[in-house]
C-alpha cells in the first residue's frame, strides 16, 4: 500500500499558488475595515481587511496606491479591487490590490464599471456609430437645469462665439433618482424637433453620486437612440461618465462643449473675407502676368506685323479684364444679400428678439407654461421679459379664442 506523497514546503506552497491563479480569484471586489495600516518608506501600503468573523492580509503596490483619491487608515472601510496570490517566502495568501475606495463610492465605482463594460460589449461605445458635428449649425439645444451654472456659462459662449444663434433650452433635472427619468425625457422631446442641428447636454461639476443620473443605462440608451449628433459636457475635465463614452463627442466643461458646437462667427467672417482678398490678388497677378506674356509676345519680330490682331488682343484682355471686376462685384453683394438675409432670419428666430417685441415667456417650477390647464388659482408662476422677470399669482384662469 503506497502512503501519501511527500512534499516539500515550497512544492506545497506552489500548488497553492496554482490554485489561487484561477480565474475566480481575479478581479474580486472585497468590502472590509482596514487595520495594521503601514505605509512603507518604499511607497508600498501593507495592511489588512477584516470583519467580525475573519481578516485577510492585503498589499497595494506603490504604482496602484499613487492614484488613490484619499489617505487610507486604520478603521477606515474601503472596498477593494485586486487578485487573490500567495506570499511564497511566508507561506501566506493575501489580496493584490489594483484599486481601492471608500464604502459607498467603491460600490458605485463597481456598478459604473459593470455598465461600462456591458455597453461597450454592445457596442455603444463604438467609435463608427460616433456621427460628426455640423461645421455651421443654424439650431442648437442644451439639455441642462435652466438655473444651474451650466446653462449660463454655456449661453455666455455661445452669445460671444455666435451672437445671432438660435438657442432651445430643454430643461432637465440632472441630479437625483428623479434626473435619469427627466433627462431621458428631454430627449424625447429634442427627437421630435425637426430642425436641431446638435444637442449639449450638460452640468456643472459635483461629486460622484451628484453626477450619478449621467451613469444610468437609460440615459446612454436615449443618448445612442437619439437621431440627433449629441456632446457632453458634464462636470470637470477630470470627471468621466456613460453618457460621455455613449455620446458622440465628449467635452470638459460645459462651456467647452459650447465652443466645440459652435464656431467664431467673427473668425467665419474674417475667414471669408481673407478668401476675398487672396482671390483678387490671384485674379491681379494673373492678369499681370497674361499681359506680360502679351507684351513679350509683341516685341518678337515675328508679330510686329500683326498689328492689328494684337490691337484686338489687348482690346479682349481689358473686356475680360472688366468683366472679372464685375464678377467680382456681383458674387460680392450676393455674398453681402445673403450673409443679411441669414442674419435677419437668425435675428427673427431668436427668443430675445421675440421677448423684445412685447412677448413674454410664462413658466410653473421651470416648466414653460403653454396651457392655463397647467395652473392653479393661487399658484405662483415667473414671467420672463426681455431684461427682467416678475413673479406672480394666479387669480383667474380663462380660454381665449383667437
Amino acid at each position: 500500500m503506497d502512503g501519501p506523497r511527500i512534499l516539500s514546503i515550497s512544492e506545497l506552497t506552489s500548488l497553492i499558488k496554482n490554485e489561487l491563479e484561477q480565474p475566480i480569484f481575479k478581479n474580486i471586489a472585497v468590502e472590509g475595515e482596514i487595520s495594521n495600516f503601514i505605509h512603507h518608506t518604499s511607497g508600498h501600503m501593507y495592511f489588512s481587511l477584516k470583519d467580525k468573523n475573519s481578516k485577510v492580509k492585503a498589499v497595494m503596490f506603490r504604482g496602484r496606491n499613487m492614484r488613490l483619491n484619499f489617505i487610507p487608515k486604520n478603521g477606515d472601510t474601503v472596498v477593494a479591487i485586486g487578485s487573490l496570490g500567495v506570499y511564497e517566502p511566508n507561506g501566506e495568501y493575501q489580496l493584490y490590490i489594483d484599486q481601492m475606495f471608500p464604502q459607498g463610492v467603491g460600490a458605485l465605482h463597481i456598478q459604473f464599471e459593470e455598465l461600462k463594460n456591458k455597453l461597450q460589449q454592445e457596442g455603444l461605445f463604438d467609435y463608427e456609430r460616433k456621427r460628426p458635428l455640423p461645421t455651421l449649425p443654424s439650431h442648437v439645444a442644451v439639455i441642462t437645469s435652466p438655473t444651474g451654472a451650466a446653462i449660463r456659462d454655456i449661453l455666455s459662449v455661445i452669445g460671444r462665439r455666435f451672437p445671432k444663434m438660435n438657442v432651445l433650452v430643454i430643461p432637465a433635472i440632472v441630479q437625483g433618482v428623479e434626473g435619469p427619468p427627466s433627462i431621458v425625457q428631454a430627449f424625447e422631446f429634442a427627437a421630435q424637433q425637426s430642425d436641431l442641428d446638435v444637442i449639449i447636454l450638460a452640468r456643472g461639476g459635483g461629486s460622484l453620486e451628484e453626477l450619478w443620473a449621467f451613469n444610468d443605462e437609460r440615459v446612454a440608451r436615449a443618448i445612442a437612440q437619439c437621431p440627433i449628433p449629441v456632446v457632453t459636457g458634464v462636470g470637470h475635465e477630470t470627471d468621466f461618465t456613460i453618457a460621455d463614452f455613449v455620446s458622440d463627442c465628449r467635452a470638459p466643461t460645459p462651456s467647452a462643449a459650447a465652443e466645440l458646437v459652435v464656431p467664431d462667427y467673427f473668425e467665419l467672417q474674417r475667414t471669408v473675407q481673407g478668401y476675398y482678398q487672396r482671390l483678387l490678388v490671384n485674379i491681379e497677378n494673373l492678369i499681370a502676368n497674361k499681359k506680360t506674356s502679351l507684351s513679350y509676345l509683341t516685341n518678337r519680330g515675328a508679330l510686329l506685323r500683326p498689328q492689328d490682331k494684337l490691337n484686338r488682343e489687348r482690346q479682349r484682355v481689358d473686356e475680360l479684364l472688366s468683366r472679372t471686376y464685375r464678377q467680382i462685384e456681383y458674387h460680392q453683394d450676393r455674398f453681402k444679400q445673403q450673409l443679411r438675409l441669414l442674419s435677419g432670419k437668425l435675428d427673427t428666430l431668436s427668443p430675445l428678439a421675440t421677448l423684445s417685441r412685447g412677448y413674454s415667456i410664462c413658466s410653473k417650477n421651470g416648466q414653460v407654461i403653454v396651457d392655463a390647464n397647467q395652473v392653479e388659482i393661487g399658484d405662483h408662476v415667473t414671467v420672463r421679459l426681455r431684461k427682467s422677470q416678475l413673479s406672480c399669482i394666479v387669480e383667474k384662469r380663462e380660454e381665449v379664442d383667437y
